[in-house]
């Protein structure tokens, strides 16, 4: 009698996949936040973007969402001179794509400087924030039951519960192919 294959077809495959299961799940997290600047009034006139970033921190990997009218507005990223000055004459980025709901990503820890080049960053349509590094996370304490002894740091780590579901991925392709 033929024995019949199923799964992904050759040991090699289902290592593969297990292998790429254990990378994600052993991953750990990355949060990044997506400010929506000005809140629940957008990029335009009459706020203070000032007022609305104090107090705020913007992390290297974070997103600024503006979302504001495409034909009035647009976001020019500036040096702190022109900034100061309301010029947009040389701008160092345009994050305008012309649909009015435009992302720029804060991928460097430095100052950045942003304003709109219509003639609106006189009315207040400017903004400036410090991007920092990332805090570090913080750290688990260790679990300690009333009257006995730690756990054992294996039992604590992320590795676990993953090592448990490669040694039942690997257990269930053997018995698959055997």
């Amino acid at each position: 009698m033929e024995r019949v294959r199923r799964g992904f077809g050759s040991g090699s495959a289902m290592a593969a996949v297990v292998l790429l299961a254990l990378v994600f799940i052993m991953v750990p997290e990355a949060s990044a936040t997506r400010f929506i600047v000005g809140g629940n009034k957008g990029w335009t006139t009459n706020v203070n973007y000032t007022i609305w970033a104090q107090g705020m921190h913007f992390y290297n990997g974070d997103w600024l969402f503006f979302v504001y009218d495409r034909n009035q507005q647009n976001i020019l990223e500036v040096n702190k001179t022109d900034y100061e000055a309301c010029n947009s004459d040389h701008p160092l980025h345009n994050w305008t794509t012309g649909a009015g709901r435009d992302v720029v990503p804060l991928n460097v820890t430095r100052r950045y400087y942003f304003l709109s080049g219509k003639g609106f960053c006189y009315s207040g349509m400017k903004l400036a924030i410090q991007v920092e590094t990332p805090p570090p996370p913080p750290k688990a304490a260790p679990v300690v039951s009333e009257g006995s002894a730690p756990l054992a740091p294996v039992f604590r780590s992320q590795f676990v519960l993953p090592a448990i579901f490669a040694i039942g991925a690997v257990w269930d392709a053997f018995l698959r192919f055997c």
